[in-house]
């Protein structure tokens, strides 16, 4: 049990892990029907009911209304930083560079969130962490890379602007979870977790305001395939994933949790296997045992 307890941190971002990888398989389908662009809006606006249901239940607050200003202010910011401008960036990458090359990339989320965590909170990791750290990325780069998209080559010519968008989405990942274990202290998370949606929804509604897109989301509330897709990934995403991502790093080092939280593009080779047919390689399972030796280092 003091073993559980001295690694809550550890566990709670496994877990974020574990529901991501739900969420991805469920926000694939409903992009591929409606776009990436409604789905982030109605994902986080499902969410933030969902969380205003469950902090109803358990502290008797629909809205987060007992926060402070310093909760408001830098848990916004956040949910800006993280959810707003990390995963549009990202998604503004994919055309230019390709998946796999924009999800290599998205590596660097960890140890920006490491630097930033020595920066703003004074965190440090020590010499066994920051080897799991290393070890981790390894294993994920190996996984990603190797992985055959379909209809996708890898080319030597780069877009700039490609690999741009998809560097200031790994900081915004990075730096979002930081600002919120700053912005969080010792709130509760669910709620800390509604002011960050709460932000990237109106991030959002002005970025789709801006392109015109309202008709799209309008459209696919009639979509039931989509919304049906959008309510499993709106479960295990907003509402459970980041909720339990900033319970993980009120108990760790935001570097580690970012690290574990990052093992998305290992744990979905098996359902995607199961569920889309593809081929395992056997470097993507030689990737996916490297990132789990990686991972064990955080718990020695």
């Amino acid at each position: 049990m003091n073993y559980i307890t001295s690694h809550t941190g550890e566990f709670a971002a496994l877990a974020v892990a574990i529901f991501w990888t739900v969420t991805a398989l469920a926000f694939e389908s409903a992009s591929r029907k409606v776009g990436s662009l409604t789905v982030n809006i109605l994902r986080l606006i499902m969410a933030f009911f969902f969380l205003g249901i469950y902090t109803l239940i358990t502290n008797g607050h629909f809205l987060p209304l007992d926060a402070s200003i310093h909760n408001w202010l830098w848990l916004g910011l956040s949910g800006i930083v993280g959810l707003v401008l990390g995963d549009y960036f990202l998604f503004r990458s994919y055309p230019l560079i390709g998946s796999r090359f924009a999800m290599l990339i998205m590596t660097l989320a960890p140890p920006l969130a490491a630097i930033f965590g020595y920066f703003i909170l004074g965190e440090s990791l020590n010499l066994m962490q920051m080897t799991g750290m290393i070890i981790v990325i390894f294993g994920i780069s190996l996984a990603i890379f190797n992985k055959p998209v379909s209809g996708e080559r890898l080319s030597i010519k780069i877009s700039p602007a490609g690999l741009l968008f998809a560097f200031i989405g790994a900081i915004g990942q990075g730096l979002g979870i930081v600002l919120s274990k700053y912005g969080m202290e010792e709130y509760d998370a669910f709620a800390s977790t509604q002011i960050r949606i709460i932000a990237g929804i109106a991030g959002f509604s002005i970025l789709i305001t801006l392109l015109r897109r309202w008709g799209n989301v309008a459209a696919a509330l009639k979509n039931p395939p989509a919304m049906k897709a959008l309510t499993v990934g709106a479960i295990f995403g907003p509402f459970l994933g980041i909720s339990f991502s900033l319970l993980a790093v009120r108990h760790t080092q935001a570097g580690i949790a970012s690290t574990i939280m990052a093992i998305v593009p290992v744990l979905i080779l098996a359902p995607s296997a199961w569920i889309y047919k593809e081929k395992i390689t056997a470097v993507e399972i030689a990737g996916a045992i490297i990132s789990v030796a990686g991972v064990a280092f955080f718990f020695i």
